[in-house]
């Protein structure tokens, strides 16, 4: 186990230094898994208050808070937190320890009891950001916190060539297609460590979901996609897709 764990390491030190000179984000995605509409407020209001003014005096600028469209006790909430290197995302929780605002503002939430937790479970991966698409682009309404709707997709590749084929497929057109036709791209990531791999995710978004839908039907039809999808070189390149629709929470600049 030692010896694997190394070995992804290794292999991430090489990515990261190969990779260092092209100017893309790095982020953390954090999915909370909750039981109940209080542990939802409480880390929306953990992120509000402490979490997100915290990060953003370290340079980590914007960041996303997102919950399912569908209000449930058992909402799960989204989290992406961008940073400029893999250096600053390692050197993060020492800043916040060292942070006394942050401290102070995050002090409630952090103190809550086994038997009162507030939230069930955490997730978290790390993702880069595609050669195509290097940094988040907020979308309109976020400073007023106005409604939006935000689909992750995430692809799934049977194995990791098949993974690159489909990045390098989005990095050489299908994110200029969706451009073009008005879905609002938000962030494109390739997978570094998490579940399900190897898989990249995205995020398209638009004001509402008619008008979302709509330009989507635009998307097959597209003379360049049908082009492009039709090419063998970008045959068998996905094995799954995982879909969920998320708007914004009071604590998100995206």
């Amino acid at each position: 186990m030692k010896s694997r764990i190394y070995s992804l390491f290794v292999l991430l030190a090489l990515f990261v230094t190969s990779q260092a000179a092209e100017d893309r984000q790095y982020y953390e995605l954090r999915v909370y898994t909750t039981k109940s509409d209080k542990q939802q407020t409480q880390i929306i209001d953990y992120w509000q208050n402490a979490a997100v003014p915290a990060y953003n005096r370290l340079g980590s600028k914007p960041i996303g808070v997102f919950t399912e469209t569908n209000n449930t006790p058992t909402n799960k909430i989204y989290v992406l937190i961008p940073f400029n290197s893999v250096t600053e995302l390692a050197e993060a929780p020492s800043k916040l320890a060292a942070d006394t605002t942050y401290q102070k503002a995050a002090e409630q939430f952090m103190s809550l009891p086994k038997t009162d937790p507030a939230y069930v479970r955490i997730d978290s991966s790390l993702l880069v950001a595609m050669k195509g698409f290097p940094k988040i682009v907020p979308q309109p309404g976020a400073a007023e916190n106005k409604p939006w709707i935000f689909e992750l997709r995430t692809y799934l590749s049977h194995n990791e060539a098949k993974g690159a084929n489909k990045v390098a497929m989005f990095d050489e057109g299908e994110i200029d297609i969706m451009k073009e036709i008005g879905l609002n791209p938000v962030f494109f990531f390739q997978s570094l460590i998490g579940s399900q791999l190897p898989n990249l995710v995205y995020m398209v978004s638009g004001e509402n979901m008619d008008a979302y839908k709509k330009v989507w039907r635009g998307f097959g039809p597209n003379p360049k996609w049908k082009q492009m999808s039709g090419d063998p070189k970008w045959k068998d390149n996905v094995s799954g897709i995982q879909s969920v629709f998320l708007k914004r929470t009071p604590a998100s600049q995206i």
